[in-house]
């Protein structure tokens, strides 16, 4: 892998990781476009630890208050809205992963992302603040994670759009969001880890740079899209990020449907 490779992955996975634009469905359209081949397993852990260190480097009061004081609410509410995310995970994705990367199912996973966005503007404000989020509330958030699983489907954008759902205020609905996608990140940082410990997988020397540069571009830019989306969230300015996908699945359908280039009709 190149350093530049390594830099446009990285750029892409701390943006689309953070920015309601789903990554992995990103990483799809550069594989096919651009005749990238998919990341190693240890350069994909490697680019989601930067991005799992740009989450916690924005959230690390709310991050250490949980480790000070573990038995809480809030940490119940985490372990609710996980768990249909880890399900989903463990049953369903390597069926659901393979289907949405064909042409029409990426293609319809980029608008359902869309709508999400553009219902999230238009919720009223919620009056829910962080310590009134109720469990059933937490569960509704949890199941929108899980929906957020297949290629084009943004986490952050279904998951923030299920909270706002449920009347939580935008910065308790973002900040919510944000815990659960540490969590979400760092299992799957372990779940790729024990694969390469188990699998044997070696890692090349000459691969320790693009992944050292992945790895600062992936925090980097993470940390700053988060940011970013912190302050659209509070905005109400979602809608334009659903104009951006839905333009990309317009495009990604005309060249299923007509060009056959890069993708097939399903």
């Amino acid at each position: 892998m190149s350093v530049i490779h390594a830099i446009i992955l990285g750029v892409v996975q701390g943006v689309a990781e953070f920015l309601p634009i789903s990554s992995s469905g990103h990483l799809v359209v550069l594989q096919r476009v651009f005749g990238f081949n998919e990341p190693s397993l240890t350069f994909d852990i490697v680019v989601h630890l930067g991005s799992f260190v740009a989450v916690v480097a924005v959230f690390r009061k709310d991050i250490l208050a949980l480790i000070k004081k573990p038995v809480q609410k809030m940490t119940g509410l985490l372990i609710i809205g996980t768990l249909p995310a880890v399900a989903a995970g463990l049953f369903l994705r390597s069926h659901i992963e393979g289907f949405f990367r064909s042409g029409i199912p990426l293609a319809v996973a980029f608008i359902a992302t869309g709508v999400f966005l553009m219902l999230a503007d238009r919720f009223k404000p919620g009056a829910k603040t962080e310590n009134e989020i109720t469990y059933a509330d937490a569960l509704v958030v949890g199941l929108m994670q899980a929906v957020g699983i297949p290629p084009g489907v943004s986490r952050s954008g279904a998951t923030i759009t299920g909270a706002l759902s449920r009347g939580i205020e935008r910065k308790a609905a973002a900040r919510f969001s944000f815990l659960l996608a540490v969590i979400a990140i760092a299992g799957a940082g372990a779940l790729e880890g024990i694969e390469i410990i188990t699998g044997g997988v070696s890692v090349v020397s000459g691969d320790i740079i693009p992944m050292a540069v992945g790895f600062v571009t992936s925090a980097v830019v993470g940390y700053f899209s988060v940011r970013l989306l912190l302050k659209l969230i509070e905005a109400c300015k979602l809608k334009y990020f659903s104009f951006y996908v839905w333009a990309l699945a317009v495009l990604i359908i005309a060249d299923a449907v007509i060009l056959n280039l890069f993708f097939d009709y399903m």
